[in-house]
């Protein structure tokens, strides 16, 4: 079974679960997510805490029932079909009265639109275009049966430990009900890029991996962890929209010369062909509050098609048949994966020998000449030629025209015979 397949699965699993800022959904979907990545820990945060965190909402059940008696915009048949947020009603009104209730798209006619109301209390209705255009004159019931209360915001942590206490920072974000590229294929990426770290035999950067509600979650977070994440987080990245498989898509860090925009655009160069570079003015999701004045995490996004660019986004259409796919996904897996190997395993390589090596009496030159070892050696050759100790492996691999994965296993031959030093900051001279 591919890593795609896998990552469907999971997010087909939790398809209908019932999420929003706070709440049961959120908890469930934490729970699910942890049999994937083992080790994570649920935190919560009481409503009312000083960086606005909402009330909790629970919602049990809602339907409108139309004058000839049928049921329509039934949360159980499509959680999008109420507002979030919405406070309880039973009511029975005109149509006329109803409409100042319902949303809907009139360009998209097929799509229920994704709504919330979340620091001011109201409810209604989410319904497709055509659907509404259909209503008749006459008495509606309305239905709603939730609460808000005080209880708390949820969010997961997990905390893979590594040979240095400095750490990578992924986010994602578990916030939104059934919608598959805008939520749900960032935080199973993650799960199952949390699941490939934890097998690996070693590590030398630790890992802080989140899953949080978006914008309240990443502010709540930082207020409890930001002095840790300052004097510790060398790279991060904000992991949404990773499942289609339309396109690739960068969004830089707020001032775009970080180790994870090297990463990620060095990446996307090699794996997608063309890919859509976005400007720090298309900001969006939780990068705006990782990358804030003050707060200036190396946090950048590497996604698929970028949230508010595609056409099913925020509705019912960006679903997990004709949006995202077991390729989109894993796609978008590999991607990430690149990026965090090449962040782990960037170096300064510098020889230890002066002029070219002979290479012969060491074993590493091939024995037969074929085109394909002419090209290896030259690619031995050009690396060695760049190894000074004042550039990372990113700038050898650019010079060289190559993925710097390719690169991976002529680092480690020359290391082996003491031909490169491989060291962690630029040299000094």
């Amino acid at each position: 079974m591919t890593i795609g397949i896998q990552i469907h699965q999971l997010a087909t699993r939790l398809w209908s679960i019932d999420r929003s800022l706070t709440g049961d959904g959120v908890r469930e979907t934490l729970r699910i997510l942890g049999e994937v990545a083992p080790g994570l820990r649920i935190h919560e945060i009481p409503s009312g805490t000083q960086v606005f965190v909402p009330k909790e909402w629970k919602i049990r059940d809602a339907y409108i029932i139309d004058p000839s008696g049928r049921k329509i915009c039934d949360f159980r048949s499509n959680n999008l079909h109420v507002v979030g947020y919405s406070t309880p009603v039973k009511d029975r009104m005109s149509l006329e009265a109803l409409q100042k209730h319902l949303y809907s798209l009139p360009d998209q006619p097929t799509a229920i639109p994704y709504v919330t109301s979340y620091y001011k209390e109201r409810w209604g209705f989410c319904i497709a275009q055509s659907e509404r255009d259909a209503l008749e004159d006459g008495e509606y019931e309305v239905f709603i049966d939730s609460e808000l209360f005080d209880g708390a915001l949820t969010y997961g942590e997990l905390l893979i430990r590594g040979e240095s206490e400095e750490e990578i920072f992924i986010s994602t974000y578990v916030c939104h009900p059934s919608m598959a590229n805008n939520e749900l294929s960032g935080p199973t990426v993650t799960a199952h890029i949390a699941k490939w770290l934890l097998e690996r035999e070693s590590r030398n950067f630790s890992y802080r991996i989140v899953f949080v509600p978006e914008t309240i979650g990443s502010i709540a977070y930082l207020s409890r962890n930001l002095d840790l994440l300052k004097s510790r987080v060398v790279a991060g990245f904000n992991v949404t929209c990773v499942g289609d498989d339309r396109a690739y898509s960068y969004l830089p860090s707020r001032h775009g010369q970080t180790i994870s925009d090297v990463a990620i655009k060095h990446v996307l160069a090699h794996i997608g062909g063309e890919y859509r570079s976005y400007t720090w003015k298309d900001r969006g999701s939780d990068e705006r509050q990782y990358c804030a004045p003050g707060v200036d995490l190396p946090m950048a996004s590497i996604m698929r098609t970028k949230y508010g660019e595609y056409l099913e986004y925020h509705t019912s259409l960006d679903n997990l048949v004709d949006v995202v796919t077991p390729e989109g996904l894993e796609g978008g897996y590999s991607a990430l994966r690149l990026a965090l190997e090449a962040v782990e395993r960037n170096c300064y390589p510098r020889t230890t020998v002066l002029c070219e090596p002979q290479l012969g009496k060491r074993g590493l030159y091939p024995t037969l000449s074929t085109k394909s070892s002419g090209v290896a050696v030259r690619l031995m050759m050009d690396l060695i030629t760049w190894s000074d100790g004042s550039k990372s492996l990113f700038e050898i691999a650019d010079l060289c025209g190559a993925p710097v994965w390719d690169l991976y296993p002529i680092l480690e031959t020359l290391s082996e015979h003491r031909l490169l030093d491989l060291l962690d900051k630029p040299a000094t001279s």
